[in-house]
C-alpha cells in the first residue's frame, strides 16, 4: 500500500519525504516534479520568502537511472532561508485562526515558534513533492488530475459546462480561466494588501479516468470519499471539501440529486454527474469533482486582538512573514493531496511489487468487470 511521511520545519534546514509502496521499474520524471514545486510558489499574493526559496527536490533513495527499484523513495527539499532565520526573541502572543495557542499548550511551550514552525504550509512543498510521484503512478491507470480556482475573497468565476481548459489555467496567475475573472481576484488582492488583511476562497479539483470500484463500502475508513475529504482537510488553510454537489443537492429533492441511469450501446451513460463520481464510498466511473473552501491567512498586518501568553495582558496578535492570498497555490496543493489519496487507494485495489504485476492486475480487473454484465444474444 502505497504510505507516507513528512518531516522538517518552516526555517529548519529542510523538508524530508518519504513515498513507500512504489512498485519498482517506474519511470519517475524529476523534471515534471519541480516544475509542480515552482508552481506552488507561483500565484499572485504569494509573500516575499517566494523569492528566497528555489524549491529543489534531491533524490536520497529508491531510485536508479530514473527507475524505482520497489523500495521507498527518499526526497529532500533544503530551505535556503534557514541561515537567515535560525533563531529569534521568542513569540508569545498567539495568531487568531492558527496553531500556535492550542499548540502551545498541547505540547506545552513557551515559545510559539516551536509549534508554528511545524504548523506552517513550508511543509506542503514535501507534499507536493510526493504527490507528483503519486500522479506519475496514477498514469499508469490513465487517470489524470486537474486544479483550477473559482473563487478568491467575494469574487467567483463560473464554469456551468464543466472543467475549463487547462491551458487558461495555467495563463493565469491566480489560476483562473476566466481571465477577466482573474484580474477582478488580482484587484481584490491589491485591495486587500493596502488594508493589511488576507483573503481565502475555493478551489476545484477534478480526476478523469478513474474506473468503477476504487475505495469500499465494507468498512468505513476504506470510504473513497472519506480518504479524499481527510487528505484535503490535512492542508492547513482548508477549511470545508464537498464533493461533487454535495453542498447544492442538500436542499433539493431526491429525484433533483442523483444521477439517472440510461443505456448507452454497451455501457451505461448517466445524464448528470452531481454524485462527483463517488456512490457507496467508490468511485462509479464518472469525473471525479472536489470543491475545496480555503480560509483567509491567520497572519494579519493589522493584527487581531490576542493575549500575551507570559503576562496575561491583551495585545495584537504576533506578524511574521506571510502572504495575502494563497489560493492559487493551495490549488497545487490540493492536487498533490488528491493525487496522494486516490494512489493509495488504486495501489490497495491494483497494487503490485513490480510495473508489469500493477498493469496485469489493472488489466485483469478491467476485463472481469466489462464482462459481468455481457448481454446474451437475443433468442430468434
Amino acid at each position: 500500500m502505497i504510505r507516507y511521511l513528512t518531516a522538517g520545519e518552516s526555517h529548519g534546514p529542510a523538508l524530508v519525504g518519504i513515498l513507500d509502496g512504489l512498485p519498482a521499474g517506474m519511470r519517475i520524471d524529476l523534471a515534471a516534479l519541480q516544475g509542480r514545486l515552482a508552481m506552488r510558489q507561483g500565484g499572485y499574493g504569494r509573500g516575499a520568502r517566494m523569492k528566497i526559496e528555489a524549491d529543489q527536490a534531491e533524490v536520497f533513495a529508491g531510485l536508479r537511472e530514473g527507475l524505482t527499484l520497489g523500495s521507498p523513495v527518499a526526497l529532500i527539499i533544503r530551505n535556503r532561508d534557514f541561515e537567515n532565520v535560525r533563531s529569534g526573541p521568542p513569540i508569545t502572543r498567539p495568531r487568531p485562526g492558527h496553531a500556535d495557542y492550542a499548540g502551545a499548550l498541547k505540547y506545552r511551550q513557551r515559545d510559539l515558534r516551536n509549534v508554528l514552525e511545524r504548523a506552517s504550509a513550508r511543509e506542503t512543498a514535501m507534499r507536493v513533492a510526493l504527490g507528483e510521484l503519486a500522479r506519475q503512478y496514477l498514469g499508469l491507470f490513465g487517470v489524470s488530475v486537474a486544479g483550477y480556482v473559482r473563487r478568491i475573497g467575494d469574487v467567483e468565476a463560473e464554469f456551468p459546462d464543466g472543467f475549463p481548459d487547462i491551458g487558461d489555467i495555467d495563463r493565469s496567475q491566480v489560476r483562473c480561466p476566466d481571465l477577466a475573472v482573474s484580474e477582478r481576484m488580482i484587484d481584490r488582492i491589491d485591495r486587500a494588501k493596502a488594508e493589511g488583511d488576507t483573503l481565502g476562497g475555493e478551489f476545484e479539483l477534478q480526476a478523469m479516468n478513474v474506473p468503477v470500484g476504487v475505495g469500499s463500502n465494507r468498512q468505513p475508513w476504506d470510504r473513497l470519499d472519506g480518504i479524499i475529504a481527510g487528505a484535503l482537510m490535512s492542508i492547513q488553510t482548508v477549511k470545508a471539501v464537498e464533493i461533487g454537489e454535495g453542498i447544492s443537492t442538500s436542499g433539493y429533492v431526491g429525484s433533483r440529486s442523483h444521477d439517472a441511469f440510461a443505456p448507452d450501446g454497451d455501457a451505461v451513460a448517466r445524464a448528470s454527474n452531481r454524485a462527483g463520481g463517488i456512490e457507496g464510498g467508490m468511485s462509479n466511473g464518472q469525473p471525479l469533482v472536489v470543491r475545496v473552501r480555503v480560509k483567509p491567512i491567520a497572519t494579519l498586518m493589522k493584527p487581531l486582538d490576542s493575549v500575551d501568553l507570559t503576562t496575561g495582558a491583551q495585545a495584537p496578535a504576533a506578524v511574521v512573514r506571510s502572504d495575502i492570498c494563497a489560493v492559487p497555490a493551495a490549488s497545487i496543493i490540493g492536487e498533490a493531496m488528491l493525487c496522494l489519496a486516490l494512489a493509495q487507494a488504486f495501489s490497495e485495489k491494483y497494487g503490485g511489487d513490480s510495473v508489469e504485476e500493477v498493469r496485469e492486475h489493472f488489466e485483469a480487473s478491467q476485463r472481469g468487470a466489462a464482462s459481468l454484465f455481457t448481454r446474451e444474444p437475443s433468442a430468434p
